[in-house]
């Protein structure tokens, strides 16, 4: 119900009274939207005024050490709940999973049930959410495109019509960025149709892990959390997603964009990430 309203010559001792009747009458979920968590709340509260949702993606930056903390720190919300359906990972593919490894595994079991890629996906930076999880009983399952089915999806013409028009043209768009602009042209509409496929097999893992009740959590690279492009556009209509961006930069930097949610974290120092792919490959030393 809406706040009561008091009246104008209302004693001044008694407006925190009135107030606090006021708020008392209120439902939980009033409240919340009252006072969302602010960006100093700590991670549980915010995830709490997420819920109840079947999906919950969070979009990260792989090299920001912050976003790991609070990926941790979010399985371990959803699963002192009881709410975690499970924990799926753009970092390991579709098909792997610790749904068959005891809670007690030890880290190198568990990496071994995932066909972890340390060199990709540094353990160190993922492994304290993943084992969160598996402690709690809760699956850890591969969302990516296998590496293997690749080459089928750079010629497979019908991913070419998972997105209208508009977006799929946002999506080649965001592939020649995030190549930094160096891929032929030709190479283009194969490597948006990767994209568009890993996007579908991370939304297709999320449907089977669904549970009634319960949040899949899905960690994945920001750009495919985006609402418009990424996962959520091959998601049934009937699941229920929030996609939040973890962002890193200042305060004048942040916008909700394309995300439900935006949580800043501190900016990273600058780093010019195409700076090594447009360095000329270095010769091979001369035979002796």
């Amino acid at each position: 119900m809406p706040l009561q309203r008091w009246p104008a010559r209302a004693p001044r001792f008694l407006l925190p009274l009135l107030a606090a009747a006021a708020l008392a009458a209120c439902s939980s979920s009033s409240i919340s939207s009252l006072f969302p968590p602010g960006p100093d709340a700590p991670v549980a509260n915010r995830v709490s005024a997420l819920l109840p949702v079947d999906a919950l993606l969070l979009g990260e930056q792989h090299d920001a050490p912050e976003h790991h903390t609070i990926e941790r720190e979010t399985v371990e919300a959803l699963a002192a709940r009881g709410a975690l359906a499970a924990l799926a990972l753009e970092m390991a593919e579709e098909g792997r999973s610790t749904a068959h490894v005891a809670n007690t595994a030890t880290e190198g079991q568990v990496q071994a049930a995932l066909g972890w890629n340390d060199k990709a996906w540094p353990w160190a930076s993922y492994g304290p959410a993943v084992m969160v999880a598996v402690r709690a009983g809760v699956p850890v399952i591969g969302a990516n495109l296998p590496r293997a089915r690749m080459r089928d999806a750079m010629a497979d013409v019908s991913l070419d019509v998972q997105l209208n028009g508009e977006a799929y043209t946002a999506q080649q768009d965001a592939v020649r960025e995030g190549h930094c602009k160096l891929l032929p042209e030709s190479q283009i509409i194969p490597m948006t149709r990767i994209q568009v496929g890993r996007d579908r097999a991370m939304a297709q893992a999320i449907v089977k892990a669904r549970q009634p009740g319960k949040t899949v959590l899905l960690i994945a690279g920001s750009g495919h959390a985006v609402r418009t492009l990424g996962v959520p556009q091959h998601l049934p209509d009937d699941v229920k997603v929030t996609s939040v961006r973890l962002l890193a930069a200042s305060a004048n930097e942040v916008e909700a964009g394309e995300f439900d949610k935006v949580w800043q974290t501190p900016p990273l120092p600058e780093k010019d990430y195409c700076a090594e792919l447009r360095r000329p490959a270095k010769a091979a030393p001369a035979a002796s």
